[in-house]
């Protein structure tokens, strides 16, 4: 029996302590879950940079960035890649297989502990699968999910169902703001 503990939604999320591109010149400042409580927060991983559906990825959440604002949701984004390729990824262009600027920070777990944590770890080729969580302002997993590495998540269905959540009622299927909860 592993002495891990089991990610399981409605139970503390896992802590996080990882550089980021918060300063893209130093590459020094960190992320961990603490620096987001008292906000919502999308922590989403991706295999690795310089890839092909992971930037359509990073890109869409970047462009709806100020939705999540509005819901007072923070986003960090992770991969294995270390800070230093991130940089890189971020000041390559769009039109040249890179991200171009983006509104959250991204942040490396390099060490690949964050991404065991949260369940996403493949052992076999190093890398995260697409793992998307939501946790809440008290640091509590509301929301996982984990996809292939070919599938790319939907930024639509993430704001849908943080939104739920916020709702705090009982939400049918394909509830969206607005419609009655349960």
């Amino acid at each position: 029996m592993s002495d891990r503990v089991q990610l399981q939604v409605g139970k503390k999320a896992p802590d996080f302590n990882m550089v980021t591109t918060k300063n893209l010149e130093t590459l020094e400042e960190r992320a961990t879950l603490a620096d987001y409580k008292g906000k919502w927060l999308i922590l989403f991983f991706w295999p690795f940079d310089f890839t092909f559906v992971c930037p359509t990825e990073v890109t869409s959440f970047s462009d709806s960035i100020a939705e999540f604002e509005n819901l007072d949701c923070e986003v960090l984004g992770v991969s294995v890649d270390s800070v230093h390729t991130h940089r890189a990824w971020i000041r390559t262009p769009r039109d040249q297989q890179g991200i171009g600027e983006v509104n959250f920070p991204l942040a490396s777990d390099i060490t690949k502990k964050t991404a065991e944590a949260y369940g996403v770890l493949d052992e076999e080729t190093g890398a995260a699968h697409r793992g998307l969580f939501i946790i809440d302002p008290e640091g509590i997993l509301r929301y996982q999910v984990v996809t292939d590495m070919n599938v790319g998540r939907s930024v639509d269905e993430t704001l849908r169902i943080l939104q739920a959540l916020q709702a705090g009622g009982l939400c049918p299927a394909n509830w969206k703001p607005g419609m009655k909860t349960l």
